[in-house]
């Protein structure tokens, strides 16, 4: 049995270069859910543990047909609702979009007979709050992040400096890929990827 991993049949992804570069992402479909407030509190753990109970139960549904595949990297829009800089805002102020890919050979039938699956052996509320969505970022700016979240903005910098050079604008959200599993490696030997969409 073949087991997919989307880090390999998508690497263009998965994969950013140590400085910015102009990427363009086709469309995918995404489990998803929404927030507001610290990750560093309790319900955004909680939160995570909705999507990924969700991912797991769509992973063995297809397991049972004979398409096995790996469980992708998770992955976190984030923006605040004040036109204030980002990093000046407090952090229960952000509000979040949770992801984590999905094969092309899941559907949103698939989709909620899993999330259903799941609740009934996990009754957690967040469960029921998990969607399955069509997104598609098209032209962006990525930039591989290494090191801790809090030195993010030195790698944003860079990133804006690119767009500015490049008369690119904004056009979306702050879009991060965990390459490390969040809360599991020091974080000297984080790795994230920072991606904007642009026009």
């Amino acid at each position: 049995m073949t087991n997919l991993d989307l880090t390999r049949t998508y690497p263009r992804y998965y994969k950013a270069a140590p400085r910015p570069e102009l990427v363009t992402i086709p469309a995918g479909h995404f489990l998803t859910i929404e927030g507001q407030g610290d990750p560093d509190k309790p319900p955004f753990a909680v939160t995570v543990g909705a999507l990924y109970a969700v991912a797991y139960s769509i992973r063995a549904l297809h397991k049972q047909q004979g398409n096995l595949f790996t469980v992708p990297k998770l992955e976190g829009l984030w923006w605040i609702n004040v036109n204030k800089p980002f990093e000046t805002v407090s952090r229960d102020e952000w509000f979040w979009k949770l992801l984590i890919q999905m094969p092309a050979f899941v559907s949103a039938a698939d989709f909620r007979q899993a999330a259903a699956l799941a609740f009934k052996k996990k009754a957690e509320p967040q469960i029921e709050a998990v969607k399955f969505e069509n997104i598609e970022e098209g032209l962006c700016v990525q930039m591989l992040h290494a090191g801790p979240y809090a030195d993010e903005p030195a790698t944003v910098g860079k990133i804006r400096e690119y767009m500015d050079t490049h008369n690119l604008v904004q056009n979306g959200l702050h879009h991060e890929i965990y390459l490390t599993q969040p809360g599991k490696a020091a974080p000297e030997k984080m790795r994230t990827i920072l991606r904007f969409p642009v026009k």
